[in-house]
């Protein structure tokens, strides 16, 4: 009984954080959930090996993204190009709501564009403030190569916004004289 104590305790504390690592894997709110959910259900009968790792937290944030790149293997290229559609936003009003709509689309439609594996570094770096190592460890990759994938999504992104935003009056255009 203590131990499905622990366990709500731990979802109801972590969440809003893992829902956030979820949505930012997947792209959308209804896959997110039925993610993390997933893996919850399938770390609660093993709750006494997650409680007894170094971080639990980390041990679940692995577990959520093995589990999204375990899920993505196998689907074909169609499924993984999904277009991805405006939703309400769930928080409350701030002075520039739409501004911040408008970004956190962006951040969310720029990395589905990436590979899962890319997605899911990037995620852990930026997001989750993993380092190189951690996020090796993670992954079962080796640091280097965690750098490489960083390296090559971060240029993927930049090119991708490039094309996008060629109105901003303060970026220069690459390849004209200013």
């Amino acid at each position: 009984m203590a131990e499905g104590v622990e366990f709500a305790t731990f979802v109801r504390v972590h969440t809003t954080a893992l829902m956030g690592t979820a949505m930012l894997l997947t792209g959308d709110r209804a896959s997110a959930e039925d993610l993390l959910q997933d893996t919850l259900v399938r770390l609660y009968p093993r709750w006494d090996r997650v409680r007894e790792a170094e971080l639990p937290l980390a041990y679940v944030r692995r577990s959520l993204t093995n589990n999204f790149l375990n899920g993505r293997r196998g689907r074909n290229n169609a499924a993984k190009r999904e277009v991805l559609r405006p939703e309400a936003p769930e928080a409350m009003f701030e002075p520039d709501i739409a501004g911040r709509i408008t970004d956190a689309d962006l951040v969310r439609e720029l990395l589905r564009s990436l590979p899962e594996r890319q997605r899911a570094v990037l995620v852990l770096r930026f997001l989750q403030d993993l380092s190189d190592t951690e996020i090796a460890a993670e992954l079962h990759l080796r640091p280097g190569t965690v750098r490489s994938i960083v390296s090559r999504s971060l240029a993927t992104l930049r090119a991708q916004t490039g094309r996008r935003d060629r109105t901003d009056p303060s970026e220069p255009m690459r390849g004209r004289a200013s």
